[in-house]
Formats: C-alpha cells, structure tokens, sequence
C-alpha cells in the first residue's frame, strides 16, 4: 500500500509539471493570437497614417516645393499621421525627402504609455518577458508630370493655347476650320491640325491611347465627326457636370505638327490638365457628342457650324497611377504615386 501511495504521489507531481509546461505554451497561443493580433491593428493604422503624411507632402511638393509642408519637419504630416490612429499616439518617425529626384519617405510608429520610443506594449507576450515592441509603417510616394502613359480621351492642345492660361479665364477651343481660334497663331491651316489642337491615335477599340513625350504621336483627324468608341466617356462627362461635379482630364500638348489630316504628327511636350465645361464635336444636338452647358458669355458657346471644346486649363495635382514620370513641367498637371 505504502508503495501505491508513494508512487501515486509521484504521478501526482509528475501531472503538475505537465500542466505548469502546458501553462507556458498556452500563454505563448495567447500571446500569439491576441498579441500579435494588436500589432497587425497598430501597424495597419500606421500604414494608413504614413500613406496619408507621404501623399500629402507629394501633393504640396508638386504644386510647390517651397511650401513649408514639403520640408522633413512637416507638421500637417504628423498630424495627419496621429489622426489615422484610434488611440492618438502615432507619431512621424522619419521623413526622408528628396526634392530633386521628387520622392518621400516617411516612417510613422506608435508609442503607448509606458512603453519606450515608438513601442506597443504586450500584455501576455509580457510574462514570457517581452514587455513591448517597436511598430513603424513607411510610405515612399513621388511625383512629377507624365511623360508617357494612356489618355482617356484622344484630345492634344496646341501649346499656345495653354500657355499663360494655367488657372486663367474659361476658354472654347475649335477644332475645325482653319484660323478658327485668332489667340492661337501656331501657323496657318495645313501645318497646324486647324484649331490649335486635334485628334490623337487611338488604341485598338478604345477611347484614348498612349502617349509617349519622346516619340513624335502619329494620327489626325480633322473633319466633323468625334473620335469613336467615346460614348461612354462622353456621357460620363455630361452626367458629372450635371451634377456639379469637375471633369478634369489630362492630355498632351504639342509644339509644332507636321503633316495634314490624318497623316499629320504632333511634336509633344507636356501634359495639360483641363477642367471640361462643355463640348460640340459633330452634327446633331444631342448626346454624347455635343453636350450644350451654356456658359454666361455668349463668346464661349459652341452652336451651329461651331466644333470645339469649352473649358479651361489648371495646375492639377493627380493620384492617377500608370504614368512614366518626369520633372514638373509648367503647364500645370502633376501626377502623384504611392510606390511602397
């Protein structure tokens, strides 16, 4: 009996061993799935905090790199920073900014009450003697204008028509009949697409098609009819501007054209962001290829023979991806990317 007794002890003890051991391991699962649950929150609320700092800064740089926002000390930054954070306690780390090649890179992290610099503190991670841990989220944006990528509309501008009109007065820019716009003398009809500005290349079954700053853009047309497969656009458009919204697109502009109709070449050197009002590109008053929004002035309507487009051009800064970036041009349309 003496000897069932001692060895059910031992078993005894043996039983609490196991289950002390077994009490670890649970802390480590706990640790795991609740721990690291709160740091997968606290650097998902960083990374949005860094996104939204760095896009910030891009976007103040490309309008301005004197801005007292595009500097390594940027206060709306830290803010921005702290207010995607639940508990305010996100801060700017770091910002690393290069104005020359146009990029940032900002670091945010999270630091609690009780924890050490930029650290989250851990509650069961805690007894196993992790305490805290450090949390940073970076963000690396840039900018410039583009030099390549794909239009949405086949429409380039005549660089006299742009020039000193970035932010200025409304314009209607024709686009049939020869000297139809007397502020744009680029030439007479025939060097010149007649108008100031005309029809690009399409892609295969698209609306617009690419463009490329370096290469001379192939393809004109100079005659009543819009491009095709535009509709949608076109309609879109119209519905935007009914309902008080801006329809601002960007499109190239060129220098000089050589060739005559459908044959003639655009030498382009920018992109152009314009604020669309209104538009009549063929016959009939109807949609999509005419949308009538009367401006006030009765100069910019476009009615009867008249084919052309209103509107006016703007410094625009754009988070529109798929663009080749290069320095920023002055013709006003700068182009933001979040790269990491």
């Amino acid at each position: 009996m003496r000897r069932l007794r001692a060895s059910s002890d031992g078993e005894l003890g043996g039983i609490a061993v196991i289950v002390a051991l077994l009490m670890v391991a649970m802390l480590g699962f706990a640790a795991l799935a609740i721990d690291v649950a709160k740091l997968y929150a606290e650097r998902a609320q960083l990374q949005n905090g860094s996104d939204a700092g760095a896009l910030m800064m891009a976007q103040k740089c490309a309008k301005n790199d004197t801005d007292t926002e595009c500097s390594a000390t940027s206060p709306l930054a830290a803010d921005l920073a702290n207010k995607n954070a639940i508990d305010g306690l996100s801060n700017v780390k770091s910002i690393a900014l290069d104005k020359i090649n146009r990029t940032v890179t900002l670091t945010a992290g999270a630091t609690e009450s009780g924890a050490s610099a930029n650290s989250v503190s851990l509650f069961f991670a805690g007894v196993l003697g992790f305490a805290s841990t450090e949390v940073n989220a970076s963000s690396s944006v840039r900018w410039g204008s583009p030099v390549e990528g794909t239009i949405f509309f086949p429409l380039a501008f005549s660089i006299c028509q742009v020039s000193g009109m970035v932010d200025g007065s409304a314009q209607l820019l024709q686009n049939h009949s020869a000297d139809a716009n007397a502020d744009c003398p680029l030439g007479p009809a025939g060097k010149t697409v007649p108008g100031g500005f005309g029809w690009t290349a399409q892609n295969a079954g698209q609306c617009g098609g690419l463009v490329n700053l370096a290469i001379n853009q192939s393809g004109s047309a100079t005659g009543n009819d819009g491009p095709s497969n535009c509709d949608a656009i076109l309609n879109g458009w119209a519905s935007e501007i009914a309902a008080g919204r801006p329809v601002i697109v960007l499109l190239p502009v060129y220098d000089d054209v050589t060739g005559t109709g459908s044959g003639a070449s655009y030498h382009l050197n920018s992109f152009a962001a314009f604020n669309v009002q209104g538009w009549a590109f063929s016959g009939a008053d109807k949609l999509p290829m005419v949308y009538n929004n009367t401006p006030a002035t009765n100069s910019l309507e476009c009615k009867g023979n008249c084919r052309g487009i209103i509107g006016k051009f703007i410094k625009y800064v754009s988070l529109a991806d798929g663009y080749k970036l290069g320095p920023v041009s002055p013709n006003g349309a700068t182009v933001v990317e979040l790269t990491s």
